[in-house]
């Protein structure tokens, strides 16, 4: 039977010591519940569930992908999820300062982790300048990418749907649709060589600051301007999904596309890669290990019920992406019955899915510009919430670390504008001629695979053993009232660390080097960029470990276990809160006697 925790308690329980509740009022705190959910919906439901879960199930062949998903999901999803809201809800800190608390030998994940939420948002408001660029010519009289009547389409492009009986025509072996060509040839106009970045794409570079600016002023108040933006940007997408999923049902061909997508490979599952993908989507998609979870948890009432949120949240995000899933494989089904081709061969495995088949399919509705314009207003507000989310939960880890600092005057937003500045100057790279490759780079090696896991893998080994997965529990329970299932406590024990690691060591053994659209090799140059993005957040660990057990006087011993010490200042559990009241009954007679 596990102790509930070590010897240290009779340290924290020196009646001496004073347990103040965490004071809310420099931090600020959400003004109802329904702004905490709007604004964990808003960061963990967006581009991750329309862009990168249909792009992932494409990638790895359909239906199978569910398999290790769900795994992951109930496994490590659901377990870590909830462990980071709860434990900035317990302690009222940022993701640094949360863990500098809990146990100062893992100071190193929070910077870690602020290291992959800062590379996240540098590249993914460049979707958001794409969708910007989109928005804008969706008020033509005719959508740009329904034809073949403009300057940068090829002798190969060809109006599928404005055939004469092209279902018995035979199609051109190179033919592309228009669509693809303005996506390639207008937005990004790729150039030929990873080694030619061309020039900086004015249009995009204005649509990248514009997107800056929105983000700034939506956080720059705090949780006071960051919880109302939320009500529309967190619901509004919703209604436009389920438009367009009716839409992509009745199209000819959607039935091919939805099998393809719920119809498993089972030979896929010997693939590392597939469970690697898996692994990523979840914490992707859920925000997981890059510290947003804990700084909104933070702003929670400390008695508020984050167990059952959690669950409610999970449900939502998951239930999102399986349905997104159906709009966009429904319109894949169809643009392979125009081409009369395999599904798999209609659009590459890369960042440009969304902006392919959804595009399509809005030119297959009455009032195309109408559709369009409100199509790319949901992209924009699921990629917004989330890309300002990440901004607020790094201006909440940093103002943590000095709080007498940053919470004086225009510090914060002074704080958040130099982020938000520096970010669109490394940006402007990335919406050059040649910007997809470094964004691949990005999206490859900054912010999914290898990292995550590993920071899942660190972060629940840290609570589940060194702060203990009993304590946690009990801090757990002095919120919400009662206690919370154990199989999540017996996952973040044994199930989450083991599985992450097994897909860490596993898909270590199998890596292969990036490829851009699977075929051109990135110069030595490019994998030495990308191998800095995982090892500067990664490195932090270690590296904090190193530094604080320097730091700290003692012995080897003695500094591990002070650094393995919860902060005294942390709000007492049940069980330390009886045995503080027997601790004062028992020195009690002996006051009177004196």
């Amino acid at each position: 039977m596990d102790k509930p925790y070590s010897g240290d308690v009779k340290f924290r329980l020196d009646a001496d010591v004073a347990h103040p509740a965490p004071s809310t009022l420099a931090r600020g705190q959400w003004s109802s519940k329904i702004e905490f959910l709007l604004a964990v919906a808003g960061q963990i439901i967006g581009l991750g569930n329309v862009w990168r879960f249909p792009y992932l199930c494409y990638k790895n062949g359909g239906g199978v992908f569910f398999i290790p998903y769900i795994v992951f999901l109930f496994t490590c999803g659901i377990p870590m999820f909830f462990m980071e809201i709860s434990l900035g809800q317990y302690t009222k800190q940022g993701s640094i300062t949360c863990w500098r608390k809990i146990c100062p030998l893992f100071e190193g994940i929070g910077y870690g982790t602020q290291v992959v939420v800062l590379y996240s948002s540098i590249y993914y408001v460049i979707i958001l300048a794409w969708a910007f660029l989109y928005l804008f010519f969706s008020f033509n009289s005719e959508l740009a990418w329904g034809s073949c009547r403009n300057s940068w389409n090829t002798e190969t492009c060809v109006e599928f749907d404005r055939t004469a009986n092209y279902v018995n025509w035979t199609v051109p072996a190179n033919a592309t649709s228009p669509v693809r060509e303005f996506w390639e040839r207008r937005v990004l106009n790729i150039t030929g060589s990873i080694h030619e970045f061309g020039q900086i794409r004015w249009e995009l570079a204005l649509c990248l600051l514009l997107s800056w600016v929105i983000c700034y002023f939506c956080v720059w108040k705090g949780v006071k301007s960051t919880g109302k933006v939320v009500y529309f940007t967190a619901t509004f997408p919703y209604l436009m999904l389920a438009v367009l999923l009716v839409r992509g049902l009745t199209l000819p061909g959607a039935i091919d596309g939805i099998k393809f997508y719920l119809y498993p490979d089972p030979s896929r599952l010997s693939d590392p890669q597939v469970w690697m993908d898996a692994g990523t989507q979840i914490f992707y998609s859920y925000a997981i290990c890059i510290g947003c979870l804990t700084a909104l948890g933070s702003y929670n009432k400390y008695n508020n019920d984050c167990y059952k949120d959690c669950f409610y949240l999970c449900l939502l995000n998951s239930g999102t992406s399986f349905v997104a899933g159906f709009a966009i494989f429904s319109v894949l089904g169809f643009m392979a019955y125009e081409q009369h081709t395999d599904i798999s061969k209609v659009a590459e495995s890369g960042p440009g899915l969304a902006f392919i088949a959804y595009p399509r399919a809005v030119t297959m509705m009455p009032f195309p510009q109408i559709w369009a314009i409100f199509f790319f207003i949901m992209i924009i507000l699921l990629g917004l919430d989330s890309e300002f989310v990440g901004l607020e939960a790094m201006a909440t880890a940093i103002s943590d670390t000095n709080p007498s600092f940053f919470h004086v005057g225009h510090r914060r937003k002074l704080l958040l504008l130099a982020i938000s500045v520096i970010s669109f100057f490394i940006g402007l790279s990335m919406v050059t001629d040649g910007g997809l490759y470094i964004f691949q780079l990005f999206d490859y090696y900054a912010c999914s695979g290898m990292t995550l896991l590993l920071f899942a893998t660190l972060q629940s080994v840290c609570v589940g053993w060194v702060y203990g997965a009993d304590r946690f529990y009990d801090n757990v329970e002095d919120m919400i009232g009662y206690k919370p299932l154990p199989v999540i406590k017996h996952c973040l024990k044994y199930v989450t660390p083991v599985i992450c690691m097994g897909t860490f060591v596993f898909s270590l053994i199998k890596y292969t080097p990036l490829k851009f659209n699977n075929t051109i090799e990135y110069p030595w140059w490019g994998y030495a960029l990308g191998w800095w993005f995982t090892l500067s957040s990664t490195l932090m660990i270690p590296l904090w470990m190193l530094y604080n057990l320097y730091r700290t006087p003692g012995t080897l011993r003695q500094r591990v276990s002070t650094l393995c010490t919860p902060a005294e200042d942390l709000p007492l559990s049940k069980p330390e809160k009886k045995a503080l009241e027997l601790i004062d009954l028992t020195s009690y007679p002996d006051g009177i006697m004196s």
